[in-house]
């Protein structure tokens, strides 16, 4: 194993984490936030420009988990590099867009 398959399964997990909220918020017909807005990453772009991105993001996560090196779900460190991916940019959209939509206040929960 080379440590930039590794690098690129992490960055493959960011990219297929963020496909998630595009994708379905475009699905739904709700506008959210994409890097095309103004503005920049706070103002709200339209359900199609959602799914366009979410779209790209999946495909850039193929390209980065499937096409570079030999991912296996069998192998520790494959699984465990792009999960920690996923996971940081989950996190940071939790906290960045949480002041968007409430997912920040304590007392809406």
């Amino acid at each position: 194993m080379q440590w930039h398959h590794l690098l690129s399964y992490f960055f493959g997990g960011l990219f297929l984490m963020n496909a998630v909220p595009h994708l379905v918020s475009g699905v739904m017909g709700q506008p959210f936030q994409t890097p095309f807005a103004t503005p920049r990453g706070e103002g709200l772009s339209s359900s199609t420009v959602n799914v366009l991105w979410g779209f790209t993001n999946l495909v850039i996560a193929y390209l980065l988990v499937c096409e570079v090196g030999d991912f296996s779900l069998n192998d520790t460190s494959d699984v465990l590099s792009l999960g920690l991916g996923a996971l940081l940019i989950a996190l940071f959209c939790a906290q960045h867009l949480g002041r968007f939509h409430g997912g920040n206040d304590p007392e809406r929960s």
